[in-house]
């Protein structure tokens, strides 16, 4: 990479919300079963690389990327507690974890809506998003579990569009023009 380029941690950012969230949603989908895999990712690229590269982000001066990344990193991280759980506090139960889940539907339509601004796959990364946390909550309040696993498909594509995005930004910077459009 040239010195005079900015750096872009929005790469890492989005690269570890993208592996980290097809991961989960192949469990939620029926395909693999949820195991250490997934907790240990959570917690290094979903949780700890998204909110390193938020840091950035912030001293970078961009406000969106830095609240998107710092906040879906915790967000990871506390998903992970809520999995693994902590000795003498009650496991969650498909109602509260419902809750969680719309709570990060309503935030992130909040965000889909600043992405309107930003290219189409930020908008995807965004809206699909937003429908996999809703679809996610209605499955834990109606404990329907066809629900969860459309979920499921939902966020691996999810996932693939952060990846895609996260790729395309760093081959196009790399080879400094428009190869992977975004």
């Amino acid at each position: 990479m040239s010195t005079t380029q900015k750096s872009n941690p929005a790469s890492l950012g989005l690269l570890g919300f993208g592996l980290t969230t097809i991961l989960l949603n192949l469990a939620n989908a029926g395909i693999i079963e949820l195991s250490i895999v997934i907790i240990a990712m959570g917690i290094a690229l979903g949780g700890l690389a998204q909110i390193i590269a938020g840091v950035l982000e912030f001293k970078q001066g961009n406000t969106f990327g830095g609240t998107a990344f710092v906040a879906y990193g915790f967000f990871w991280l506390s998903f992970v507690l809520i999995k693994t759980g902590l000795p003498n506090i009650p496991a969650a139960d498909t109602t509260s974890l419902g809750f969680y889940l719309l709570l990060w539907a309503v935030f992130t339509g909040f965000m889909f809506i600043g992405t309107l601004t930003h290219n189409t796959i930020s908008k995807l990364v965004f809206g699909s998003l937003t429908l996999l946390f809703l679809l996610l909550a209605i499955g834990d309040f109606t404990e329907i579990h066809m629900i969860t696993v459309i979920a499921g498909y939902v966020g691996i594509v999810c996932g693939l569009f952060a990846v895609y995005s996260s790729v395309g930004q760093i081959v196009n910077q790399e080879l400094n023009k428009n190869v992977m459009p975004l």
